[in-house]
């Protein structure tokens, strides 16, 4: 199994026509996933051909759903326009909604985020500007590499896209379920808690990869999170121990003001409740496959 992206998930690209929905759509196709078609309100009706394979650009997420059975979008469109897009893919009751674009207003974020849960949370969004999901072996859905792992049983998941695929490369060997980036914005719509919950309930996850980084408190509420709820094993990262106070790093929500969102804290927070936290990537790599050999 995989955590809500398998290799029966048939994925359309919002954006399909531009010049990343196209690189990573050719990506994704080569990786085996099952991309069925595009959206691109003003080349509807028009084909893209991916090395030998063709597929038809929709004018509405709506049209695409009815024509291809898709569940799962990527979204590939430029910052002005993302919020309309995720907003019509809600519309049309897609299960899945990957937001790759990075540079969206909070704003913007926030209000598709409140609009996907007025209308019931039956699509479920991860991102903004992170690097999709990946369950290798099965399918992969925005930009993460599919050949630099293998399937496994360990459940990934992270707010930085290098630093998902950094981890999946060193684990590679011990291999992964699912792999998700949630993205470093302040606003987000999976959280850590979602997909540690996911990968709790999940029979063929065995343990847990959670990678944070700086700013806000998401890995504390991830922390306690665990402590109530979650009896795998897991192992943290977080990113920044070296980041000066008061300046962002990288992504959006990345800023510590005073004491609170250090990486310190974070890492006190996850070892309070059994995490075992390495002080580098590699470290923390060698904690999971440590790990997974007693297991």
């Amino acid at each position: 199994m995989a955590i809500w992206l398998t290799e029966n998930s048939k994925i359309i690209i919002q954006g399909i026509t531009g010049s990343e929905g196209t690189k990573h759509g050719r990506r994704m196709l080569a990786s085996g996933a099952q991309v069925v078609g595009g959206v691109n309100a003003r080349k509807a009706g028009q084909t893209v051909d991916f090395d030998g394979t063709t597929l038809p650009v929709f004018g509405t997420v709506k049209e695409a759903m009815a024509q291809t059975g898709a569940d799962v979008s990527v979204v590939f469109v430029p910052p002005k326009f993302t919020k309309d897009a995720v907003v019509e893919a809600v519309d049309a009751g897609i299960g899945l909604c990957v937001v790759i674009t990075e540079g969206i207003p909070v704003h913007d974020t926030a209000y598709f985020w409140a609009y996907a849960e007025e209308k019931g949370n039956k699509t479920r969004i991860i991102g903004p500007n992170c690097p999709g999901i990946a369950s290798p072996g099965k399918s992969n859905a925005g930009i993460i590499p599919a050949d630099i792992t293998t399937p496994g049983r360990i459940g990934l998941v992270s707010k930085s896209g290098t630093l998902t695929y950094q981890m999946m490369y060193e684990l590679r060997d011990v291999g992964f379920s699912t792999c998700v980036g949630i993205g470093g914005d302040p606003v987000i719509g999976t959280t850590h808690i979602d997909a540690l919950k996911a990968f709790q309930d999940d029979p063929d996850t065995d343990a847990i990869v959670m990678i944070g980084e700086i700013g806000g408190d998401a890995e504390e509420r991830a922390a306690a999170y665990i402590e109530q709820h979650v009896t795998k094993p897991v192992v943290g990262y977080v990113a920044g121990f070296t980041a000066p106070e008061g300046k962002t790093m990288g992504h959006a929500g990345a800023i510590v003001s005073g004491s609170a969102g250090t990486a310190q804290a974070k890492k006190d927070a996850l070892e309070k409740v059994g995490v075992r936290v390495g002080k580098t990537p590699s470290e923390a790599a060698v904690l999971m496959r440590d790990i997974m050999k007693n297991l």
